[in-house]
């Protein structure tokens, strides 16, 4: 079975790597009940919403407005960026690793 990473997006596509190295048993027994690739789509579709909730959060919480960005838009992509990432090592931690 090929995973079409368009099908599963990039975070069911990193957790099916996750997965692959270090639970591979587990993509074995997914496989032969044929529920891989659902449960990867599940997967993908949570740590898009939580990503999306989180930057929004931490954005709200410092400060980082629509405002700031018509004022100091190099500024405002820094603080941006900076959350995206934090928001993204998150998720990598509490979905995609375990």
């Amino acid at each position: 079975m090929n995973l079409n990473i368009g099908n599963i997006g990039v975070w069911g596509f990193r957790h099916y790597e996750f997965l692959k190295q270090n639970r591979p048993s587990t993509v074995s027994v997914m496989r032969m009940n044929c529920t891989l690739e659902n449960y990867l789509k599940e997967v993908n579709q949570a740590a898009t919403e939580m990503l999306e909730s989180l930057v929004k959060q931490y954005a709200k919480a410092e400060g980082v407005t629509e405002s700031l960005k018509r004022t100091d838009q190099l500024g405002w992509a820094q603080k941006m960026n900076n959350i995206r990432n934090r928001a993204e090592e998150f998720i990598l931690n509490e979905i995609i690793y375990r």
